[in-house]
């Protein structure tokens, strides 16, 4: 740009031209379903069901509280859609062009974290579809230092090319994945819950099991001392997006875009795949005689081409997720580090190998299953 500091800006910072503005209110939502629709909202109503709601409390916990995060994620998406232009940019305005870097770095530092285990997940679940189609073929010694054995190894780094090619090709590659995967995903989970209905002819006793709070149950008079803790957690699932949503609403041709795109892929979507996730769980108390929360280990049991089908919506799931929400936000911080040397690219390039060299099995065998579930 001419008479521009390129200590402070690069084609990839600078505001969004009319020519870029591609983004339509379908663009947006799709966006979201395919954020949406990874493993953590399967089982965001298990807490709260096991806490002594209601399935019907907790998914109107879940729905109310992305209608309370869709507020600012409207708010601070409205200045991407106006100006053009990324969250770091929108953060000098606040904190100055050095001081922006701060919040932009801790933003995009714990999305390279989320970046690293959810390529980990993506990878595992290529690695379980291997395996079903060939009755364990790939099964092997872990290799020495790194703990894994080498069709995991591959299976890792191949779902973190695609993550690569992705960022190779910019965000209008991701915006393209977003809309195409969207409704596949829709179709996915809604067949994974008319699976369950059939196969255990209804959805089971948790349904129709009511809330444990009322006169005389275990839980009597406690349902606000649930409720308000729920609800936080519910706001916080997707408060770091509502930070950079300017990074992806600066491509919206108009304002109608990104609030209607918004509202119609965050709160229906969320709720809808919560229910899936305690409906469908309802059922495996049914049908395999226990109550079977991830979807991961209900995957491995179902068996057959059912079971193929839904690892490789797993996978593409995890893809959606990863690109959108961990990919986007450090890439565009890292470019604000140095604009003149870091471009958009290049920033992609670098949270890809952060969320390498951390080798996040390592990370979750360490942790256990509470890193696991905060991370993803």
């Amino acid at each position: 740009m001419e008479g521009a500091d390129p200590a402070l800006i690069n084609d990839d910072l600078a505001p969004t031209a009319e020519a870029g503005r591609t983004w339509n209110w379908v663009s947006v939502a799709a966006l979201w379903v395919g954020m949406v629709v990874c493993v953590p909202t399967y089982m965001l109503s298990a807490s709260m069901v096991e806490q002594g709601m209601a399935w019907w409390q907790a998914v109107l916990t879940v729905l109310l509280g992305n209608v309370i995060v869709l507020v600012p994620m409207m708010l601070v998406g409205h200045a991407g859609t106006k100006h053009g232009i990324p969250f770091p940019v929108l953060l000098r305005s606040s904190f100055g062009p050095v001081g922006a870097n701060v919040p932009a770095l801790l933003r995009g530092l714990v999305a390279c974290g989320w970046f690293g285990i959810q390529t980990w997940v993506g990878g595992s679940a290529i690695y379980t579809l291997l395996n079903a189609l060939s009755s364990n073929w790939f099964v092997g010694t872990p290799l020495p230092v790194l703990g894994i054995d080498a069709a995991q190894s591959l299976c890792f780094l191949g779902f973190w090319a695609m993550h690569v090619w992705f960022i190779k090709n910019g965000t209008e590659s991701i915006r393209w994945l977003e809309t195409y995967a969207a409704p596949f995903l829709i179709v996915m989970g809604i067949a994974l819950l008319v699976w369950a209905y059939l196969k255990a002819g209804g959805f089971g006793a948790m349904l129709s099991t009511p809330s444990q709070f009322g006169p005389g149950d275990a839980k009597e008079g406690q349902f606000w001392s649930v409720f308000f803790p729920s609800l936080t957690a519910m706001v916080g699932f997707w408060a770091t997006l509502s930070l950079n949503i300017p990074d992806f609403t600066r491509y919206c041709r108009t304002q109608r875009d990104q609030l209607l795109g918004q509202a119609l892929g965050l709160p229906p979507t969320m709720a809808l795949f919560a229910f899936i996730g305690v409906a469908v769980t309802s059922a495996t108390v049914v049908i395999y005689g226990e109550a079977i929360w991830d979807p991961v280990v209900l995957l491995g049991k179902m068996g057959g081409f059912a079971s193929i089908l839904a690892l490789f919506a797993l996978a593409i799931a995890t893809l959606t997720t990863n690109l959108a929400a961990n990919v986007v936000a450090p890439a565009i911080g890292f470019s604000n580090l140095n604009p003149k040397r870091i471009s958009f690219r290049a920033g992609g390039y670098l949270t890809a190998g952060l969320g390498l060299v951390m080798f996040p099995w390592m990370v979750l065998e360490s942790t256990g299953g509470y890193i696991f579930t905060w991370l993803i």
